[in-house]
Parts: C-alpha cells; structure tokens; sequence
C-alpha cells in the first residue's frame, strides 16, 4: 500500500512536534501555570495570524480544482475568522485586552516570517503546496489539543482554549484538512509532493518558533 503524503510528512516532522508538546509554553497550559502575560502576548499575536491564516485558506479554495475544495476551504477560512476569534474575543475580555492594545500591538517578528510565509504560499504556489503549508497549523494545534486535555489540570484559566483545540469539531475539520492534502498529493508529480513536503516542515519549525516566541515574550529588537 503507497504511504500517503499525511503519514510522511508527520513521521518526517514527529521531532519537532514532540519538541512542541513539551516546551514550557505548553506544559504551562497544561498544568494552568502558564503566566498570564505570556498568554495575552500569544493570543494577541494568533488573532493577528488568524487573519493571515483565512487568507491563505481563501486563496487554497480560489485554487482548488473543484466545487468541493472550493467550499471546504471557503468555509474554513470563514471559521477562521469568525469562530476562533470568536474564542479570543472572549480572552480579550476576560484578560483585559482591549481592542487599542490588540491594534497597537504589532505583529511579533516570528508571526511577521509566518504570515508572510502563508501568504507567499498562497499566492506563488500551486493547490498542492499551499495545502501542505497550512496544514500543519490545522494538525499540530489538533494534537496539541489533544495531548494537552489528556493531562490537564481542571479547573484551569486555560480551559476555554484547550476545549476549543480539543474537541470533536476541530479534530473534524482537521481530518477534512488532511484528507484533501492527501487526494492532491496522490495526483500531483514528484516535484510538487517534494515542495508540498518542504512546504509542511518549514511551517511545522514556524509552529514551534510561533509557540517559543510567545513564552519569551518575543518583540522587535531594535525600532
């Protein structure tokens, strides 16, 4: 039986989601000592790349060779903006950021390379490729969900978050995300399943850094 573009590609990247599920940002979700102003820096810097995450899913359903695609992708770009921000609009509140400090934060370096990352993918490379780009956001937030609720501390301040990246209809999603990766890649040359495969490490890295750059409370250097 020919391995599918899925099981490649996550046995290729395992390392660095293992490095995820136990860096500090995430095992402090998990036992809800995550200090607090770590959490308002990463969900200030993720509903900035949530908007540039609903452009690149908008620009994969323009690209997708088919009806089906075109509304799978149209639809998660709506649920990106519109359900997960949902999600944050309700942190913003409960850990008082208001929406001047979102507006006057600027995007954080590492979300600056992984937005522009997205969007170049979005707009230079074929269906293939900007599939494999933004999947592994879809997965890794899934399995990091998941491996988190499996050893959560309840109560948690985090516990809206986790729920949310947890539950059945993320994981839906995600599969549905995964499965359309695998059907272009089962048809696409060796060439494009190569940049599809390079596509999906270097936004797994930016994953990581995206993470990592939230617990250092990463900011420009300079300006």
């Amino acid at each position: 039986m020919t391995e599918t573009f899925s099981t490649a590609a996550w046995a290729r990247n395992l390392p660095v989601f293992e490095a995820i599920r136990t860096m500090p940002f995430v095992t402090g979700l998990a036992d809800g000592t995550l200090p607090l102003d770590r959490f308002r820096h990463f969900i200030i810097q993720d509903s900035h790349y949530l908007i540039a995450f609903a452009r690149a899913l908008a620009l994969a359903a323009a690209k997708a060779p088919d009806a089906a695609g075109i509304v799978q992708f149209s639809r998660a770009a709506h649920d990106s903006v519109v359900v997960e921000r949902a999600l944050h609009d309700d942190y913003f509140v409960r850990f008082g950021i208001s929406a001047e400090d979102f507006a006057g934060t600027p995007l954080s370096p590492v979300c600056d390379h992984y937005v522009n990352f997205l969007i170049a993918k979005g707009h230079a490379e074929p269906y293939p490729v900007v599939l494999a780009a933004v999947l592994s956001c879809f997965w890794i937030y899934a399995e990091v969900g998941r491996d988190i609720l499996a050893r959560a501390v309840r109560p948690n301040p985090y516990d809206a978050w986790i729920d949310t990246y947890a539950g059945d209809e993320f994981n839906d999603v995600v599969r549905a995300a995964i499965e359309a990766t695998d059907r272009a890649a089962a048809v696409a040359d060796p060439a494009t399943v190569a940049a599809m495969h390079a596509a999906y490490s270097r936004a797994s890295q930016l994953e990581w850094m995206f993470w990592d750059s939230a617990w250092r409370l990463g900011d420009w250097p300079v300006g």
